[in-house]
């Protein structure tokens, strides 16, 4: 299956992705994992990314858009991918159809996490995070540290990121409503969007998201 994965940042986009991809047997494919690989290895459009990020600017369309279409030419997403984070606006949306069409495939399904904004605000401003590990994550609301402020694996401090802040996520909240949620009705013309509530257990909201693509799948 060739599926994106849309919705509000604290929605479990990301949980969701590396789990369903598993489950269908598709590469997982996330705009951050794009950036870091090309970074790192320093390919063209690595360094072109970088010299945008360095400036303190948004890197294009454009490039985003070419490293989506390389890996997406990669032997292990021929049959299938899951896209996260990509694509971002209706302009990448245009973009990745035109690339699709070309090689004569189409996406089968945009699969849309919905959550209740003010409990995506409480998800995200209620996590604390360990300064000595950051694997290690609480929050103040569905999983207390025993001590206040203080992480249960190792005793180090707890803190709150500054991303988490909840001026932060407000912000984050806007920009997804200005420039990634249009994508949805954009999608909804062409009969691919399936929306899935995001709240509940991660493997309840995993069943749910199989069984509504499975569906999808026997309604084509």
């Amino acid at each position: 299956m060739r599926i994106v994965l849309v919705g509000p940042p604290g929605a479990g986009k990301g949980t969701q992705a590396t789990r369903l991809a598993e489950k269908l047997r598709v590469p997982h494919i996330s705009t951050g994992d794009l950036f870091r690989a090309n970074i790192s290895q320093q390919t063209e459009l690595g360094k072109l990314a970088k010299s945008y990020m360095d400036a303190g600017n948004l890197v294009p369309d454009e490039v985003t858009i070419a490293m989506a279409k390389d890996r997406m030419e990669q032997a292990d997403a021929v049959n299938g991918f899951l896209l996260d984070g990509f694509p971002r606006n209706v302009s990448q949306a245009e973009a990745l159809d035109e690339l699709l069409n070309t090689e004569g495939i189409k996406l089968d399904a945009v699969l849309d996490l919905e959550a209740p904004e003010e409990e995506v605000v409480k998800r995200i401003a209620g996590r604390r995070i360990c300064r000595n590990d950051s694997a290690h994550v609480f929050h103040v609301s569905y999983k207390k540290p025993a001590k206040e402020g203080v992480c249960d694996v190792c005793g180090g401090e707890l803190y709150q990121r500054d991303d988490d802040s909840e001026a932060t996520v407000r912000t984050r909240l806007e920009v997804y409503h200005t420039q990634t949620e249009p994508i949805i009705d954009y999608y909804k013309a062409q009969g691919l969007v399936v929306t899935i509530e995001a709240m509940g257990p991660v493997d309840e909201v995993t069943t749910r998201a199989l069984a509504a693509l499975k569906r999808e799948g026997d309604d084509q």
